[in-house]
């Protein structure tokens, strides 16, 4: 199995408009971050997560030439507004690409993007729309994606929620504050584990602090810990510095592999 971080910052991006901190001036393109998205290369094709803004520049630096199926996290317009860019893979395929989206958010998403899911709209002549075709999950309880077995990760998100997911030795947690206890228990034993964190202190209402990640990366005892929806408060090289050495920030185009 193969992860691959399209973009690992957050809603702002890095660098962040008009500003001129120490990680939107770095020469350092490891600092240069795009909304969040990821690959996971399967034995049964490709599950990308999230659909961010900038999708399909992410894709094209990325080399990816195919997506099978897409697992959405939660419905802020940085994980689902680059939706549209799915098109050319549905276009392609000749069928509905596949979406999983947790029974929570069916609604807004096809709400929010009704002339996708609504089967009654059709594109105009000439022109073509992204058709997709819906399963929803719920946590805890295993889908099939692609010939694996997924297990959904309610964690809490504010006001709302979002989903991660485990399959195989990967854990990915996005857009979380913390790891609820059964979701601890379901990501023991991973071989990569991703987290989201913000910075360093201030605690966020929504999201882990590099601190808070570190520690529940300790706590599931995963074999690598990689960072990733990371602000301009830091910059890469300080989080190398600063982290422990079982945990590493990501960047936007990294892969690893993970066992399975």
């Amino acid at each position: 199995m193969r992860l691959t971080f399209l973009g690992t910052g957050t809603s702002f991006g890095v660098p962040v408009v008009g500003c001129d901190c120490r990680a939107c001036t770095s020469a350092d393109p490891r600092d240069r971050r795009t909304r969040h998205g990821a690959l996971v290369e399967l034995d049964g094709g490709t599950l990308l997560v999230d659909t961010p803004q900038e999708l399909r520049l992410q894709l094209l630096a990325a080399g990816a030439s195919t997506v099978d199926a897409v697992w959405f996290t939660h419905l802020h317009a940085d994980h689902v507004y680059g939706i549209d860019d799915l098109r050319v893979f549905s276009v392609r395929r000749r069928a509905p690409l596949p979406a999983y989206v947790s029974e929570e958010h069916r609604r807004g998403l096809e709400t929010h993007f009704a002339y996708i899911f609504d089967a009654s709209v059709e594109a105009a002549p000439g022109s073509s729309i992204p058709k997709m075709e819906v399963h929803t999950f719920r946590h805890a309880e295993p889908v099939r994606v692609l010939g694996h077995e997924v297990v959904p990760l309610r964690v809490p998100h504010g006001p709302g929620s979002a989903y991660g997911f485990r399959v195989g030795g990967l854990g990915y947690v996005t857009d979380g504050k913390a790891l609820p206890p059964d979701v601890m228990d379901l990501l023991r034993g991973v071989d990569v584990l991703v987290l989201n964190a913000l910075w360093f202190g201030n605690p966020h209402p929504a999201h882990f602090s590099v601190e808070e990640a570190v520690e529940a990366a300790r706590a599931v005892g995963a074999g690598r810990t990689y960072l990733t929806h990371l602000t301009h408060r830091v910059t890469h090289a300080e989080l190398e510095e600063r982290l422990p050495a079982n945990v590493m920030p990501a960047y936007d185009g990294l892969s690893v592999e993970v066992t399975s």
